[in-house]
């Protein structure tokens, strides 16, 4: 099927192949942490690189990202799939072993769940060393730029003032970061050993089934009789694994956990080094981590609706706003094409571009925003804010020297 849609996407102009191939691999499951990736890039390492306020602010975002980046979209599929499958699963039947990356929900309706859930729920744990790595990354940060720099301050790092620094507060940051990875390690083995008990007890335990069943599938477990809550929570909250073509991969449950899980590692962090930071966290912090974690798809709903009102889009477009997959384009082409007694590839490739548009086009807007807009505005507010509390602090200082 894939080599078929490959060869289909060849017949294409030129021009719009890429694209086109892009768009496809964006809506397969490996295409997660692809695009999410590349989003990442654009939207959080060269923006920052761009708008760096020093040395040190330049080092820390570039350490930052490119280990939040490496960690988040390459590490969930060879620590799941390469480690974690081969030592849970050994003790499966042959014929239950491909059922690990059959996906929970799925899985729970199956004969065989008792069996399987376990041994997924033992991946996922494992596989929680990338959210709680993304959770000391920030600690790490404030340890390089100590150690490198001689620096805590964040008035100092952001340029917003050249300042003495204080010996004290250095420790007090050296001291709060080893204390929170050390805080992570613990949950960690516990982690690993939760793993271990689910995967050589689950089966035969009721208590470890449900727990199991709770890490793979929450909604299913919280929400049995409320189908919209249950979607949301398998979707965005589950520590599952992704399924392409049999290999387990990224998902949107685990994109999660590495926001939220990371994000208090980012504020505590922040937090450390003055209320400056922080306020530059809690500004930046909601916007991006959730456009991580829906990626451009809100934007994309509200272009489809432009789009479905102008009138454009009419043959992939439908009433409740869905969108036909790029492999599922052939088949309508073909349909379109004995309708209107006209050649396959000309409407195979006004879909192509049409698909393109839709998807495209608020792809590269959301970037565009949620990039350069919000690196610039967070730098922006900071300064701003700076300046104003030190106006402030004059004007007190200037009416208790008046009243003397």
């Amino acid at each position: 099927m894939s080599s078929n849609n490959n060869n289909i996407i060849n017949r294409l102009p030129r021009a719009i192949q890429p694209a086109a191939r892009f768009v496809r691999h964006q809506e397969q499951a490996a295409g997660l942490s692809t695009s999410r990736f590349i989003q990442d890039v654009t939207t959080c390492l060269i923006p920052k690189v761009v708008f760096s306020r020093s040395l040190a602010d330049l080092s820390e975002n570039t350490f930052l990202e490119v280990s939040e980046e490496a960690l988040i979209y390459f590490v969930p599929a060879i620590l799941g799939e390469k480690v974690a499958r081969k030592i849970f699963s050994k003790k499966l039947p042959n014929n239950l072993k491909s059922e690990v990356a059959t996906p929970a929900v799925e899985m729970l309706k199956k004969k065989n769940s008792k069996e399987i859930i376990p041994v997924k729920a033992a991946i996922a744990l494992t596989a929680m060393a990338i959210p709680l790595t993304e959770f000391t990354l920030n600690y790490f940060k404030n340890l390089m730029t100590l150690k490198v720099f001689k620096k805590s301050n964040f008035k100092n790092i952001a340029s917003l003032e050249k300042s003495q620094e204080d010996e004290i507060h250095q420790k007090k940051v050296e001291k709060s970061a080893k204390k929170h990875i050390g805080i992570a390690a613990s949950l960690y083995v516990g982690c690993l050993a939760l793993a271990g008990l689910v995967a050589a007890k689950g089966r035969n335990s009721t208590a470890l089934q449900k727990i199991s069943e709770f890490v793979v599938a929450p909604g299913s477990t919280l929400f049995k009789k409320n189908t919209k809550a249950k979607n949301f929570f398998n979707k965005y909250f589950s520590m599952d694994f992704n399924n392409q073509n049999g290999r387990l991969v990224l998902s949107k449950g685990q994109l999660t956990n590495c926001v939220l899980i990371g994000g208090l590692g980012y504020f505590g962090a922040s937090a450390d080094r003055g209320k400056e930071n922080l306020k530059e966290t809690a500004t930046r912090f909601p916007l991006v981590g959730l456009y991580v974690i829906t990626g451009s798809e809100l934007v994309e709903k509200g272009f489809r609706k432009l789009l479905q009102k102008g009138g454009k889009c009419k043959d992939l477009i439908s009433k409740d706003l869905s969108v036909p997959k790029f492999d599922e384009l052939g088949d309508l082409a073909k349909k379109l094409a004995k309708e209107r007694k006209t050649n396959f590839d000309k409407e195979y490739t006004a879909l192509a571009k049409q698909k393109i548009m839709i998807a495209g086009l608020p792809y590269i807007f959301s970037i565009g925003i949620m990039g350069f807009f919000v690196a610039g505005m967070t730098n922006y507010f900071t300064r701003r804010r700076y300046e104003n509390a030190q106006k402030e602090k004059l004007k007190i200082q200037k009416q208790v020297y008046d009243n003397i």
